[in-house]
This record gives C-alpha cells, sequence and structure tokens, in this order.
C-alpha cells in the first residue's frame, strides 16, 4: 500500500493518474502517456480466505486465477468467475464480469461487501452498503474512473470436485431462447437443479446450451488442455451430448484457446497445436500477439499484401433482454459475419441490494437478460466503426447494454444516458474533484 500511495504522489499534480501494470484485458487502445503510473506490483495476492463465513479478503490486482487456486482447497469458488484466467477482481469489479454462474448470481460486483479505493484524491476509502455507498454503487462499470480498488472482500459458495455437462442441441434460435428462460425460471431442467449455464450460437440452425451440475461422483473426465479443443466437442447432430470435467477445467475451460479465438493464430491447426507449447495456450499470451497487431498493425498488412481492404475489429459484450434476444441474434446473423457467438443468461441477484440498483449499468431487476459475445473482425466499412456502430443503435433498440472494455463509438449526450449521467458526474466530483483520474466517456469513447 505504501508503494501505492508513493506512486500516487509521484505523479504530477497537472498529469493524469493511471496504473502502470503490464497486462490488459481491455480491447480498446488508449493513448500513450510518458507519466509513470500507480506502482500495483503488492496488490496481487489474496489476502485471506474465511471458510466458514465464505468470504475471501482479496487484493485488488489479484487474478482470478490466483484466487481460484485459493478457495478450491476449501471446497469454495467465487459466486462468479469470469472465464479467462488473468481477469483480476478489481477489473471484474469496476469493468463488469460473468460467467455461466451470472443467470443465479448475478455480476462479480454484487458479491462484494466492502471494498478499499484508492479515488482520485489520494485518500484509501473503505466502501460498502452503509459507508459510502454511493461510491459503492457507482463502482461498478466505471473502469478506475472513480478510484481503484486495493482490496475487496467477497462472497464465496460451495463447489463439488466435478461437473457434469448436459449440451443439449437446437435447429431454431426460438427453441433454444425458450429453453433457456424455462431452465432459468424453473432453476432447473427435467427436475434437476442447474447450476451452470451458456450457450454456443454457430448459426442459426445450429445453436447449443451447455448445462452444468455440480457433482461429487468420481469418474473419467475430459481434458481441454491438450489437442482437445472444448468448443468442438460441444457440437453434434441431435438432442443431447454428455460430458464431465473437473471443477477447476470447468472453470477454465474457455481460457486455453480464447473461446474460439485461439484460430487466428493457427493454434487449433492439429500439426501447429502439436508443436504449441501447452504453457502458451491460455488467453494472456493470445492477448500479447493482438498487442502486437495492434502496435504494428500486423493484420491489415497482410490483408493489404493479399489485395484485401483492412478490417475492423468487432470484439464486444452486450446484454439484450431475453424477449428480444431471439431478434438480436437474427439481425446479427444477417448483417456481422462473425461465428460463434456465445451466451450468457443472467439476472441481477434477487435481493438487488435493497433496490438500489447499480447507475452505470441500469439492467432492470428481477429481469432475465443474455449477454451476446462476439470477437473477431469484419471488412471496414464506409466510415470508421461502421459495424460497432451498428451494433451500438441495435442493442440501444432492443432496451441492452453495452460493455465498455473494447472500441465505443457513442456520442456522449446518448453515453450519458446509458451509462450514470448526473449520477455518475456528482460522484466523480465528490471523489475526484479536480479531475486526477479521466472521466468515463474519455476513456471508454475517447480512448485516453
Amino acid at each position: 500500500m505504501q508503494r501505492l500511495l508513493d506512486s500516487y504522489r509521484a505523479i504530477p499534480p497537472n498529469s493524469t493518474v493511471r496504473l502502470a501494470k503490464p497486462t490488459s484485458n481491455l480491447f480498446r487502445a488508449r493513448a500513450r502517456s510518458d507519466v509513470k503510473g500507480l506502482d500495483v506490483s503488492g496488490l496481487t495476492n489474496v489476502i485471506a480466505v474465511d471458510a466458514d463465513a465464505r468470504t475471501a479478503d482479496v487484493a485488488g490486482m489479484c487474478t482470478y486465477e490466483d484466487l481460484v487456486a485459493a478457495t478450491l482447497p476449501h471446497g469454495l469458488a467465487p459466486l462468479v468467475v469470469p472465464q479467462l484466467k488473468t481477469i483480476t477482481l478489481g477489473g471484474a469489479v469496476t469493468g463488469l464480469g460473468i460467467e455461466s454462474t451470472s443467470f443465479r448470481n448475478g455480476l462479480p460486483h454484487e458479491s462484494v461487501l466492502e471494498m478499499d479505493i484508492l479515488t482520485g484524491t489520494g485518500e484509501i476509502v473503505t466502501a460498502s452498503q452503509q459507508h459510502h455507498s454511493d461510491l459503492f454503487r457507482t463502482f461498478p462499470n466505471s473502469y478506475g474512473t472513480l478510484g481503484y480498488s486495493t482490496r475487496l472482500r467477497i462472497e464465496l459458495e460451495p463447489v463439488t470436485p466435478f461437473v457434469a455437462l448436459r449440451h443439449l442441441r437446437f435447429h431454431s434460435l426460438t427453441e433454444l431462447v425458450a429453453a433457456m428462460d424455462r431452465i432459468i425460471e424453473t432453476g432447473g431442467l427435467d427436475g434437476e437443479p442447474v447450476d451452470y449455464l451458456d450457450g454456443v450460437v454457430f448459426s442459426a440452425d445450429e445453436s447449443y446450451l451447455c448445462v452444468g451440475f455440480k457433482t461429487t461422483t468420481p469418474g473419467p473426465v475430459s481434458d481441454y488442455t491438450g489437442q482437445e479443443i472444448y468448443y468442438r466437442s460441444i457440437q453434434h447432430a441431435e438432442g443431447e451430448k454428455h460430458d464431465r470435467l473437473t471443477i477447476h477445467d470447468y472453470l477454465w475451460r474457455w481460457d486455453t484457446d480464447w473461446f474460439w479465438c485461439s484460430r487466428a493464430f493457427g493454434a487449433q491447426n492439429p500439426t501447429i497445436r502439436r508443436f504449441w507449447p501447452r504453457r502458451l495456450r491460455r488467453s494472456s499470451f493470445y492477448w500479447k500477439l493482438v498487442g502486437y497487431d495492434q502496435r504494428f498493425n500486423i493484420a491489415d498488412r497482410i490483408e493489404k499484401h493479399h489485395g484485401r481492404p483492412p478490417r475492423e475489429r468487432v470484439v464486444q459484450d452486450v446484454e439484450v433482454p431475453v424477449e428480444n434476444c431471439e431478434h438480436f441474434l437474427n439481425w446479427f446473423l444477417h448483417n456481422v459475419p462473425i461465428e460463434p457467438i456465445w451466451l450468457c443468461p443472467l439476472r441481477l441477484r434477487e435481493d438487488d441490494r435493497n433496490g438500489a440498483g447499480w447507475p452505470l449499468y441500469p439492467l432492470r431487476a428481477h429481469h432475465t437478460y443474455v449477454n451476446v459475445g462476439f470477437w473477431s473482425s469484419v471488412p471496414v466499412g464506409p466510415v470508421e466503426g461502421h459495424t460497432n456502430k451498428l451494433i451500438e443503435a441495435k442493442v440501444s433498440e432492443l432496451d441492452g447494454h453495452k460493455s465498455l472494455y473494447s472500441d465505443s463509438y457513442y456520442q456522449r449526450e446518448d453515453f450519458d444516458e446509458l451509462y450514470g449521467g448526473e449520477t455518475y458526474k456528482t460522484v466523480k466530483k465528490a471523489y475526484d474533484p479536480d479531475s486526477r483520474l479521466f472521466d468515463l466517456y474519455s476513456k471508454a469513447v475517447l480512448r485516453r
């Protein structure tokens, strides 16, 4: 903590405060700065796990990989474990995270009991439902513009050693969405309580729900960290297919191939995969390759060499109400040449923290949304961000919201209406009166 505070004080008063960290899971570029950032190197550990209370105190820059490694020996896990190992707890709370428990556990910030936040004034504030509740409730989706979490106390839940999976095949999106909604409303499938739920759309007539059940029964398990690829294992012609993973491998089932994005690097070619070191088959390494591409425009140079136009990056997660999910998927499949598409249903937790809401990402309580994730590129359109702008407009039309970890193109007035408006400005002024931190629009849209 002292190194953190000393690094804050070393930043010139007229310079914007930023993190100094070597890795990131953000997909929006940002302007370079010569000013040294905050030293968060001492904020990467799990401070304590209270197995009896089912809570953990965790430093803000601790990765979920390290957090899960500390909780699983106690038979516990965070209520929501985002899909990629190097996502940090603080990052998931200030930037939103999601996974297959979100249909029953909501989003990661909903399991936070309290957190210490370094604000724009250089003070450490402990925020909770009872103290500094305005900061506590506006911190989610603020992306470091209201401060940086240094410690978080979170709830944990019991897990079992194994997860049994049923992959359900659908030939129409209508049937898929109806089955998803039915599972969420009843909490089960064929009379058995469902613990994990997500899905994949390959096309309008090939889609799947991946339904997971906690189990203690030992038996053979699959391994998708080697030559086998998880998302390909889902596919089958009819009915349902069964699978089984350890809880550890289930939590990180998407990380080995960064969902399906590793195919862009040849990692899913059996010949190449055989020689690809297992330790480098992980999202953090693929992200480094993307970083090199962004820095040196490698992909666009390749396209130009082959006489093709440059490409627009379309890497987004959006939330749409379940009743509009089929509409959005059909629109997307007809207008955006990207597949597969990830689906992850979510509902805010039933208590909704006494109904106060989360103003920077205002989802309706007691209502099902579906996170739709798509991560690739398309040929450039007539204007910069053409396809991303179409998606933003469609999501707003369908009463949805878009995550801000990647490229955004909103006009300021539209952005303010969607992401906190006057509530955000009031809290920003209270905890960062001298604007030592960028505001949310500058960071998310202007890429500062």
